[in-house]
C-alpha cells in the first residue's frame, strides 16, 4: 500500500531552499510506487518562482493541485517532510521529518532545539550543519535541565546533476575572469570580495563576474543592485580591472554555460558560512578552481575523506571565527553570541593572485575534485540516499497519532 507523504516547502522558489525542496521531490518521485506524494508550496521571502515549462514543473503543479483535494479535517497522512528553517516545523502527521540547510554559524537557537524535539527525524544538507545542531546545548535555569536535540539526525548532500547547457551572452572585456555567484546579503560578505579584488587587480586586465541580486530578479532589483555596486566602486574611479554584473533569472542550463565559459577561470567567495554551498558545488562540477574560506557546509564535498587521510581539492582562504556583527543578528536564524567565518583580506588577495599566476596548477586540482564528485556524489546515489534517510524505521499506526 502506498503511504501518503506531504512535502511542505518552497517547491517553486528560485532560492536555495527551493532547490532543496525540488531535490527531495526528485528523490521521492523515484519511489512513487511507495510514496503517494502531496505538496504544499510555500513562499520563501520575496523571491521569484521558477517559470519555465518543463516535465518537472508540470509534475510539481500536478502534485500541488492534487493536494487541494485532500480533506482538511482528516487528510490521512502517514508522514510529512517540512523543508524550511526549524522554527517553522510543526506536528502534521504520525511521522514528521524536518529537512533543513540548518545553520551557517557556530550555534543554533534554543527555540530551534525545542522545535527539533517535536520531529521524529531531522535531515540536513551537510554534516557540518548536522554537527553544529547536535553540539548546541543550553542550560535552562527555570527547569534546571539541559536543552539539546534528542531527535535522530542524518545528513545527505546534493548530487551532481547532468544539465544541458543553454546559451547565455556575457560581453567579457578580458580573457581571464573570476566568478562569484550569490545573493547580495550580509552573510555573503560580497562588498569585501569586490573591494579586495579591485585592490589586487586595479591596474591589470582581469575581470570579476558577479551573478547576484538583492531580493528578486526584477528590473527594479537590477537598478538597486547596480546602484549598490556603483557605490562600492566609487572609491576606485581609475581601475583597469573589469566588473561585470549578471542579473536576472538564469535557467539551470544558462548557469551551466556560465560555469563552462572558457573565460571564467575560477569561482571565489568570502562567505561567512554556508549550509551546503550550491554555487561552489556546481562550479566544482564544471572543473572550475574554487577559492573559499576553509569552513562550513561545502567542506563536505571539497574534501575527499574516503581514504585514510583527507585530500583537499580547493584553494583555502584563511579565516577567523568571530562573533556575528550585531546588525546581522536575525531572530532564531542568526543568533546573538554565535560566530561565523571572516575571510582574511591578505589571504584572499594572495589566493586569487596565485590562481591568476599559476592557473594550470589550480585547474589540475579542480579536475581531481571533479573526479571525486563523479565517483561519490553522482545524482542517482544521493537521491537514493535521501529516500533511505526519510524512510521511517517502522510505519506509525495512525491511531497512535494525537494532534
Amino acid at each position: 500500500m502506498k503511504r501518503k507523504i506531504l512535502v511542505r516547502g518552497p517547491a517553486l522558489s528560485q532560492t536555495g531552499y527551493g532547490e532543496q525542496t525540488r531535490f527531495a521531490l526528485r528523490a521521492l518521485r523515484k519511489m512513487e510506487d511507495i510514496f503517494d506524494i502531496y505538496i504544499i508550496n510555500t513562499d520563501w521571502g520575496r523571491s521569484n518562482w521558477i517559470w519555465q515549462d518543463s516535465d518537472e514543473r508540470r509534475w510539481l503543479d500536478k502534485m500541488i493541485s492534487k493536494t487541494a483535494t485532500l480533506p482538511k479535517d482528516n487528510p490521512g497522512l502517514d508522514m510529512s517532510l517540512q523543508v524550511t528553517i526549524p522554527n517553522e516545523w510543526e506536528r502534521m502527521s504520525p511521522y514528521d521529518i524536518g529537512y533543513t540547510a540548518g545553520v551557517e554559524t557556530t550555534k543554533v537557537s534554543q527555540n530551534w532545539i525545542k522545535k527539533a524535539n517535536e520531529m521524529q527525524k531531522i535531515v540536513f544538507v551537510s554534516s557540518f550543519a548536522e554537527e553544529i545542531f547536535n553540539k548546541t546545548v543550553y542550560y535552562e535555569e527555570d527547569s534546571k535541565k539541559y536543552i539539546k536535540n534528542n531527535t535522530p539526525t542524518e545528513s545527505v548532500n546534493y548530487g551532481v546533476r547532468d544539465i544541458e547547457p543553454e546559451e547565455i551572452e556575457v560581453d567579457f572585456k578580458y580573457d581571464f575572469n573570476f566568478l562569484s555567484v550569490c545573493q547580495w546579503g550580509p552573510r555573503k560578505n560580497l562588498d569585501n570580495l569586490i573591494k579586495w579584488f579591485v585592490e589586487e587587480f586595479k591596474d591589470e586586465e582581469v575581470g570579476l563576474v558577479l551573478k547576484t541580486n538583492l531580493i528578486k530578479n526584477s528590473i527594479l532589483d537590477r537598478r538597486a543592485t547596480e546602484r549598490r555596486l556603483k557605490s562600492v566602486l566609487e572609491e576606485y574611479p581609475d581601475r583597469k580591472c573589469a566588473i561585470h554584473l549578471v542579473h536576472g533569472y538564469l535557467t539551470d542550463g544558462q548557469l551551466q554555460s556560465l560555469y563552462k565559459n572558457s573565460k571564467i577561470k575560477a569561482l571565489i567567495s568570502t562567505t561567512h558560512g554556508e549550509g551546503f554551498g550550491l554555487p561552489v558545488f556546481e562550479a566544482a562540477n564544471h572543473e572550475l578552481p574554487v577559492a573559499v574560506p576553509d569552513w562550513s557546509g561545502y567542506c563536505d564535498f571539497l574534501y575527499d575523506r574516503t581514504g585514510k587521510k583527507p585530500k583537499t581539492f580547493f584553494a583555502k582562504i584563511d579565516f577567523e571565527l568571530k562573533d556575528v556583527q550585531p546588525q546581522n543578528v536575525w531572530g532564531d536564524v542568526i543568533i546573538k553570541d554565535s560566530k561565523w567565518a571572516y575571510a582574511k583580506e591578505g589571504s584572499f588577495k594572495k589566493v586569487i593572485r596565485n590562481i591568476y599566476k599559476d592557473h594550470g596548477r589550480f585547474k589540475s586540482q579542480a579536475k581531481k575534485l571533479k573526479k571525486h564528485l563523479d565517483k561519490n556524489f553522482y545524482e542517482e546515489k544521493k537521491l537514493l540516499e535521501f529516500c533511505d534517510s526519510v524512510m521511517p524505521p517502522d510505519w506509525v499506526d495512525l491511531k497512535d497519532f494525537d494532534t
